[in-house]
């Protein structure tokens, strides 16, 4: 007579061919993408999630998990903190330039808040942590489950941003980024509104995404870039949330480079990642 498998065993088994099933049907050769930008595939990390299908694609899992300054990418979060409190009342919220001349040519003007994210003008953003203070800033975070949540002390109000000690990996960013795009954080219908159009930074194509970028003299500058990519009037809906992250040594070669991976890493999964 033929024995029986254990429960515990055909449980396992069951686990493992459903876990099966959500893996990737399309191969993206992350390696060959990244040296095709002059990239070293060990110093940079990706993270694509399908969330219609939840499958996944990776590359260096080990640095998936590891937390960086989170850089602009904040700005995101920033965003729909800014908007829920009303401290923005929208996209066009105007902020009125100090005249202070800043390294960003950009920068030196007056700034709707939509602007201000597309250009990641940095005063903006100060000038509204700095209003809403630590309490509300570290509130929000935390709602968010943000990354290691940490906002320093109250001297670090606007700058625990760029250069700590708030961290976060390119894993939790694919975790937070669903979340908001699913609108399951208590957040009103305008505020999602609102937040997903500052989001789109001006493309007219599915794109709501951020760059980052850490500045640092003591080890290699980070480079991110995430959020999602969707494919409109699909007839399956198809939505590709992502986050990578990689060292940049040369700032001005590199920077470009955050983006281009991921246009081509999504274009490898048969999605069209131009503007219309």
């Amino acid at each position: 007579m033929r024995k029986r498998l254990p429960l515990a065993v055909i449980l396992s088994l069951v686990f493992w061919a459903l876990t099966a099933c959500k893996s990737s049907d399309t191969s993206v050769d992350f390696d060959a993408i990244l040296a095709a930008q002059g990239i070293d595939p060990a110093r940079a990390t990706f993270l694509i999630v399908r969330l219609e299908t939840d499958q996944r694609w990776s590359h260096n899992e080990a640095r998936t998990d590891r937390r960086y300054v989170a850089a602009s990418t904040s700005k995101i979060p920033h965003t729909f903190i800014a908007l829920e409190s009303g401290y923005v009342a929208g996209p066009q919220t105007l902020f009125k330039w100090d005249g202070k001349e800043r390294w960003s040519k950009g920068w030196n003007q007056d700034q709707t808040f939509a602007q201000a994210y597309a250009r990641s003008a940095v005063w903006v953003f100060q000038q509204i942590t700095l209003a809403l203070g630590p309490e509300t800033m570290a509130e929000g975070l935390k709602m968010f489950e943000y990354g290691n949540q940490d906002i320093g002390g109250p001297a670090d109000i606007t700058t625990y941003w760029l250069t700590g000690p708030l961290k976060i990996s390119a894993r939790e960013q694919v975790q937070f980024l669903t979340k908001l795009h699913n609108e399951t954080f208590p957040l009103s219908p305008k505020t999602y509104l609102a937040g997903k159009d500052i989001m789109k930074a001006g493309r007219d194509d599915g794109r709501f995404a951020k760059t980052g970028w850490y500045y640092s003299d003591e080890e290699p500058d980070i480079g991110w870039y995430v959020g999602w990519h969707k494919v409109e009037g699909a007839a399956k809906p198809e939505t590709y949330v992502f986050a990578f992250n990689m060292d940049m040594d040369d700032r001005d070669k590199d920077p470009p480079k955050r983006m281009a991976v991921v246009n081509a890493a999504i274009s490898a999964l048969g999605v069209t990642t131009e503007q219309k």
